[in-house]
This record gives structure tokens, sequence and C-alpha cells, in this order.
């Protein structure tokens, strides 16, 4: 396949220290795509390694020609990475899976049958994970049902990393912050038409997970900013300003309240409601005021062209090195 040529298919690999695992991987890719019969090309993120990622990449670029690889100037997070992995990319169809070996390249092909019979997304479910029940499986459980609960995109699991995607589809979203596993449900505010199927999922073989507990607290932060996002996104006027006129209201009400006690000669400097009153007020017009200037934030968004997340050092194509 020439530079100048599009392929078909583009699988994005997002990496952080996997120098072990990078050759077997790309060999179980090239093993599972090259009998599809269709042009394809492997776009390797490195996520700033600090192990031989990079140099690992750059030997398999020089002698396979589908390989895409992004080194990126330091460690900026999964998200980042694969967002940079999606803007090198330059198929139609994309696929996304870990760096790690847990899912099984063997599964491309019955995701990108689903995604031909008319879904945009088509996420896997690793329905026999293997994983720690209590560090892992337990939390996963808890963190999709909420997940689903909230975003209304039912899904058995967010956090699987193999999913399929439509160009078009990636190309009007943009990740921040952990927002990588609420792909489904930013897809779905999209429009999206999307669907699951259950995937192969391995142990790890190399290496320790890169994942803490300092996970979570980043997921429900993000939770809220995609609820938000489903709810309030093109309409931020309607909970800011809708606060903002009921505390605008009460501080009226209070505050003809007191009037009307002042004027039959009650005292009232020194009671606790004209602090009420007087905060109710002030909150409200705030509340307003910040509903006008989220208004004008949301225009800027969608009207506006969003500025990367990350920085490229370089990138190097196969064959080309």
């Amino acid at each position: 396949m020439s530079p100048s040529t599009a392929p078909e298919l583009s699988i994005v690999v997002p990496l952080y220290n996997e120098e072990e695992s990078l050759p077997l991987l790309v060999e179980k890719l090239l093993a599972a795509l090259r009998p599809l019969g269709r042009s394809f090309e492997l776009v390797l993120v490195d996520d700033g390694s600090s192990d031989a990622t990079a140099a690992v990449l750059r030997q398999l670029a020089a002698t396979t020609p589908e390989l895409v690889a992004v080194l990126l100037r330091r460690n900026y997070g999964q998200t980042p990475a694969m967002s940079a992995g999606f803007d090198a990319s330059r198929g139609q169809l994309i696929v996304t899976l870990d760096g790690d070996l847990q899912n099984d390249p063997a599964d491309i092909p019955m995701l990108l049958e689903r995604l031909e019979q008319g879904y945009d997304l088509v996420s896997g479910w690793r329905h026999q994970r293997q994983d720690n029940a209590v560090s892992r499986l337990l939390p996963s459980k808890i963190a999709n049902r909420l997940i689903a609960r909230v975003t209304g995109v039912k899904l058995h699991d967010y956090g699987c990393s193999l999913k399929a995607y439509r160009r078009e589809l990636v190309e009007d979203m943009n990740l921040y912050g952990e927002l990588h596993r609420f792909l489904p449900a930013l897809a779905y505010i999209e429009g999206a038409r999307i669907t699951e199927v259950k995937v192969n999922h391995n142990a790890r073989q190399f290496g320790q997970s890169k994942y803490g507990i300092d996970r979570t607290f980043r997921v429900l932060m993000d939770l809220l900013t995609v609820w938000f996002m489903k709810r309030f996104l093109t309409r931020p006027m309607y909970v800011f300003g809708f606060g903002g006129l009921v505390g605008i209201a009460i501080g009226a009400v209070l505050s003809a309240y007191l009037l009307v006690e002042k004027l039959l000669g009650a005292e009232i400097g020194n009671r606790p409601l004209l602090l009420v009153a007087v905060l109710a007020l002030i909150a409200g017009v705030q509340l307003f005021c910040f509903g006008l200037l989220a208004e004008l934030q949301m225009r800027t968004y969608h009207e506006s062209q969003g500025r990367p997340i990350y920085r490229v050092r370089e990138t190097l194509r196969g064959g080309l090195v």
C-alpha cells in the first residue's frame, strides 16, 4: 500500500511500557487481518513509555509496511493517546484494543462483520474476564451498571477497549480526561447506533496493570461530565438559568416579607433571614449570569476547531524508516 492510499481499516492501539508484549501483539494482529483481504494499517501510539517500547516500535516499523508508529513526547494518558491514534489513522473503519494482549485480535473480524450490519459502534463484552475478582471484576460491574444508568446506554462492559467505529463517528467526538471509556455514551449523544458482542479475554502475560485505585475518582468525575453533556450540552442555560431564577425568586420573596415587617415597625437588621435573602439574590444573579456565559461557551465549542490535547514528537510509517 502506497503512503498516499488510504486503507480501508485502521487498528488503533495505545501503548505504555509494553516492550515485551509488542512483537507478539503485532504478529497476532497481522495474522488476524491479512487473511481478510482488506487494506489496513496498524496505528500504534507510544504514550511516553519509560521502557524500550519506542525502540521496539522503530524496529517493527522498518519491517512492517502496515505499521504506523506515533511517539508522543511524554506520558499523557490513555485518552490522549487514543485521540492521537484516531487523528493519525486514515481508515473508514477503526478498531481499538489494548496493547497488553488481553484483547484477542482474532475477534476483530467479528466486530467488523457486526459493524457492517448497519451499526456505527460495536463494543466488546468480556463476558469471561481473566482478572482479579475483588480488585477488578467487582468494581467494574458496579461501574458498568452505574454508567449505564446515568448515560442511558445499556452495555455490559464499558471498560473493554476492543471496539469498532465508523470514521465519521470518531471525527464528531473530542476526548478529554478519561473519556475514552465513555465513548459509547458520547456516540449516543451524537445519535449513533450501538451494539455489543461477546469477545475473548486473556490473562495478562507480561508486566503489570497500569490502573490504580485513583482511576475510580477520575472515572466518577468524567461520569458527571458525560451526564451533564448528555442533558445540557446544547442548553446549559436550562440548568444554570433555572437555578438562578429560583435563587432570585426566593431572595425576592424573603426581601418583600422583610420589607413588610420593616414597614410595620419590626427590627430586621439583626435577623438571619435578611442574610439568607441577600445571599439568595446574589447567588441567583450569579447563576443566571453563569448560564449566559455557558451559552456563549457552548456556541464557541460548536463553532470553532478543537485544540489537540497531545503533542506528537514524530510519526513513523512502515517501510519508510
